[in-house]
């Protein structure tokens, strides 16, 4: 892949106290920046997608359209591309990688767009899922550079259970021999299927599986679908699926050093426009958890959408309706 822009960053000094030497931020831009430099959306990537796959959200005739927006779509520490455990070399690659906060991440994006485009302002930051826990942080980080979030199938703190969840995802893989703490020759393809398998059983609700919904997705048994979820992960690096995990794991806008961990203030800090999606099925990111979210964001507003699809109700392809609610959303913010 290489339809992508790299901005270096330099050694970056990081919230753990370690230094990610030579980092790299891959990102790709969609449309041109405006006189008035105030067309500005911001896309991070979500858990195992790309700027590809974010071309999704997004559209000629759609609420982000690249005929009216400069669209930045900012690749996530870990993913691939951006600076990651599979493409670093030296003393920091593969089971060495340093760790990696979604402070970490969004301080190195705002440097991307101050330095590189000079931009003083965004108008929209979006995203699903682990995108949209960096809106979260980018509006609580920097709140007086974003004037709107849309964060979708997404928290500003990840929640205890969507911890436990993601810690039996990660011990399957840690499982295999072959993983060797990090430091294997050859893909331990045991536990990333095992990663794959416990993963799908959480993508989706109870009532998704019972109703056999997978079958609009092309597979004819649930043992077709398992399987696709493990050939697609053994496209994936370990190293790299466990770095962005540990990301997601410590999810949480306060803490740094601008909130000592007080979430109320960190919540209270956001002055962006806010509504917040959340499917009243997803079984990582609860509505309830928005709800309590809410009520310290002073311009916040939490719809929910009601779909049996769970958290993949928003992923892009799935017709699931999402995509007409989520530009209906973004217009009554952005226009």
């Amino acid at each position: 892949m290489n339809d992508f822009d790299v901005f270096s960053l330099g050694d970056v000094s990081l919230q753990s106290g370690q230094v990610l030497t030579d980092a790299k931020l891959a990102y790709k831009t969609y449309g041109k920046l405006n006189g008035s430099r105030d067309n500005v959306i911001v896309l991070p990537t979500f858990y195992t997608g790309t700027h590809v796959r974010n071309e999704g959200f997004f559209g000629t005739g759609r609420s982000i359209n690249p005929e009216k927006h400069f669209i930045v779509s900012i690749n996530l520490f870990g993913n691939g591309l951006s600076s990651s455990p599979s493409n670093t070399a030296g003393s920091i690659g593969g089971g060495n990688f340093p760790k990696i906060s979604l402070y970490d991440n969004i301080t190195c994006q705002y440097q991307l767009l101050t330095e590189y485009f000079q931009i003083e302002e965004i108008l929209l930051v979006t995203g699903w899922s682990m995108a949209g826990c960096q809106s979260f942080q980018w509006a609580a980080q920097y709140p007086s550079f974003v004037r709107n979030i849309v964060p979708f199938c997404a928290s500003a703190k990840t929640s205890p259970h969507n911890y436990v969840f993601l810690e039996g995802v990660k011990s399957a893989l840690l499982a295999d021999s072959n993983f060797k703490n990090g430091f294997y020759k050859t893909p331990p393809a045991s536990g990333l299927k095992a990663f794959a398998r416990v993963y799908a059983g959480w993508a989706f609700s109870q009532t998704w599986y019972r109703d056999a919904l997978y079958k609009e997705q092309g597979f004819e048994s649930i043992e077709s679908l398992l399987l696709d979820w493990e050939n697609d992960h053994l496209n994936w690096d370990a190293n790299d699926l466990l770095l962005k995990l540990g990301t997601w794991q410590a999810g949480d806008i306060s803490d740094n050093k601008l909130y000592n961990k007080d979430f109320a203030a960190a919540l209270g800090g956001i002055n962006a426009n806010t509504i917040v999606i959340a499917c009243d099925n997803d079984l990582y990111f609860q509505p309830r958890d928005n709800e309590l979210e809410m009520a310290h964001i002073k311009n916040g507003e939490l719809r929910v959408f009601r779909s049996p699809w769970g958290h993949c109700v928003a992923s892009p392809g799935n017709k699931t309706g999402f995509q007409s609610y989520f530009d209906s959303v973004v217009a009554e913010l952005i226009g």
